[in-house]
């Protein structure tokens, strides 16, 4: 993988990778798979990956879906597929969660995972972005775990319905009824273990392809937001 540092990766005070779109085909934004092999698989297949094309997760591979080692092992052994830390992944990495079926190799790629994947103009991150303040003063932790500037909860207001950018921010965490697709902002958790979607944003085309889910895992609707930004 070719990286680089540009001017805007220098404003960034969390850890990053940086990948060069020219070097790439096709590149996805996937969302929150949850431990769902089954519609990864079929997400997959349907994107057809091949040659140089790249897939990038938004994070949350894993738990409270069927198998999240074969998730890991999917991901970890392509290298077409990259991914950045999603809160699920650090309550492993902190001991706040564990799964007995992970070995010493999945969690040592669990830790390698960066905070942050980002080209010229596009920034992939779990949580999103405080509105309010300039990439240099957001945290790990802002972009992890940001719903709303207010807190972690879903009452609002959200983060994506005040931020103007740049960049173009591509995001997991927050659960949509469907993909949000604005200037500044792609929403990408569509309820995969929740009997929603697994969802990808074709960069390049700005498109979306989204497979079905399992329904694992029953969720309030009242945590489930809709395009408007309600709940």
């Amino acid at each position: 993988m070719t990286t680089a540092t540009t001017p805007a990766d220098d404003a960034v005070s969390f850890d990053h990778r940086h990948i060069a779109l020219e070097n790439h085909g096709d590149v996805y934004v996937i969302g929150d798979v949850h431990g769902c092999p089954d519609a990864l698989d079929a997400l997959l297949e349907r994107l057809d990956l091949g040659g140089n094309d790249l897939a990038v997760f938004v994070g949350d591979l894993v738990r409270k879906g069927p198998d999240s080692k074969a998730v890991l092992d999917r991901v970890r052994r392509s290298p077409r597929l990259l991914s950045v830390r999603g809160n699920n992944e650090r309550k492993l990495i902190e001991g706040a969660a564990s799964l007995s079926a992970l070995g010493p190799a999945d969690y040592q790629y669990v830790e390698s995972l960066p905070t942050a994947i980002s080209w010229d103009g596009g920034l992939v991150v779990h949580g999103g972005v405080d509105p309010a303040r300039s990439l240099s003063a957001q945290s790990r932790e802002d972009v992890l775990t940001m719903r709303s500037p207010e807190g972690d909860g879903y009452d609002g207001p959200f983060w994506f319905d005040a931020y103007e950018g740049p960049p173009r921010v591509f995001f997991g965490h927050t659960v949509l009824e469907t993909p949000i697709e604005r200037e500044w902002a792609v929403g990408l958790d569509t309820g995969c273990v929740y009997g929603g979607s697994l969802t990808a944003y074709d960069v390049g085309n700005e498109r979306f392809v989204s497979v079905d889910g399992p329904d694992h895992v029953e969720r309030s609707s009242s945590k489930i937001v809709t395009p408007d930004g309600s709940c």
